[in-house]
């Protein structure tokens, strides 16, 4: 079993993020722990994992409760927080229990949503089994659902006590999946490192089996453990975690209007990091050659970089106002200052943003 790890730190609260290939063994031993410790454990999941990742849960997982949800957007909603916290209680979970999130971001924020609300919070481990997961959600303690109205809009900030990212469940993810996980890692190197944009453009195509993706994933956790333990609550005045969200005041907004599963989250962002690029080079912070070097190497994975087709301008409007990361009634986006530096700015004109929506495919 080769194996990378690293730590998040936040005090008492910090926990450690494991990186390798063929990690059932590890997650048995935690599951045994658990047992040796009198504490009863479960595990959510989505069908297309269930079936996908069946040999895993054998490995890791027999004998303990599992719940395998509808997969996709739309059951990071009520109605399945409720469904998975009324299984917590039927398998005899109690504030001592451990919950083992399998899935992609989906099931990582509901499950860890789940979590942070039974008994007012249980302990849960992550187990991501996207691109996506493994290098964004399934690192930092942000869970939650969505709403109609917008992504993301209720939730809690709950610590995993581990994660564990195992890329050999990447070999079943779809290619549409994997690439929509390319989204965030190209991200980080926007926003943080410059190096890690640069090898991605000048590398070759990653898929699950390139011997460079352990590594890669590894730089793209360590960016977000490292913006997650100064900035955990995402609380800072200027920069810090609102960092993260590059480009995904678009991507919401694009989300929540066309409807929840017509974008992969991943597909969503590759098109707002365009236009946070273009965003950058209107307000003069860069120049034109940045939103096409981004362009390309989203292209180079098979990204959109514009809509699909056309969705309403005022509800993407709409929908953009009032993302979560807005403060004081006053709309907070994510620009760049160069490839690896990333600010926070306000007061952006509507007009502006309006017309890179309209740039962008968005119609009346």
């Amino acid at each position: 079993m080769q194996q990378d790890r690293l730590e998040v730190s936040l005090g008492e609260r910090s926990y450690p993020i494991h990186i390798g290939r063929g990690l059932g063994p590890e997650l048995a031993a935690a599951v045994a722990r658990c047992r040796e410790e009198g504490r009863k454990a479960a595990v959510i999941t989505d069908v297309n994992v269930a079936e996908a990742q069946a040999q895993l849960i054998r490995e890791a997982f027999s004998g303990v409760p599992l719940l395998a949800l509808p997969a996709g957007e739309e059951t990071k909603a009520f109605a399945q927080l409720e469904r998975c916290c009324d299984f917590l209680a039927a398998a005899g979970l109690d504030r001592s229990g451990r919950l083992f999130a399998l899935g992609g971001g989906v099931i990582g924020d509901l499950a860890g949503f789940a979590a942070a609300s039974f008994f007012r919070g249980i302990g849960f481990h992550q187990v991501p089994t996207t691109l996506l997961a493994m290098v964004d959600s399934s690192v930092g303690g942000k869970t939650g659902i969505n709403l109609s109205c917008g992504k993301n809009l209720v939730g809690a900030f709950h610590q995993p006590l581990a994660v564990h990212a195992d890329l050999e469940t990447l070999k079943t993810l779809p290619a549409r999946e994997f690439s929509a996980g390319m989204a965030e890692v190209i991200k980080h190197g926007l926003l943080a490192e410059e190096q890690l944009f640069l090898d991605l453009e000048a590398g070759p195509r990653l898929d699950p089996s390139s011997p460079e993706l352990g590594g890669i994933i590894r730089r793209n956790c360590a960016i977000k453990a490292g913006v997650v333990s100064a900035d955990e609550r995402e609380q800072s005045k200027d920069g810090g975690r609102a960092l993260l969200n590059l480009g995904h005041t678009f991507g919401h907004a694009i989300e929540a209007v066309a409807g929840y599963g017509t974008y992969l989250h991943g597909e969503a962002i590759a098109v707002g990091l365009v236009l946070a690029a273009k965003l950058s080079r209107e307000l003069g912070y860069v120049d034109g050659s940045l939103a096409g070097r981004t362009v390309r190497l989203l292209e180079k994975y098979g990204l959109p970089v514009r809509l699909r087709e056309p969705l309403p301008l005022e509800k993407l409007l709409a929908a953009a106002g009032r993302d979560k990361k807005a403060r004081s009634g006053r709309m907070r986006y994510v620009a760049l200052e160069r490839i690896g530096k990333a600010i926070t700015v306000e007061n952006v004109d509507a007009g502006l943003v309006a017309r890179l929506f309209t740039e962008a495919g968005a119609g009346n």
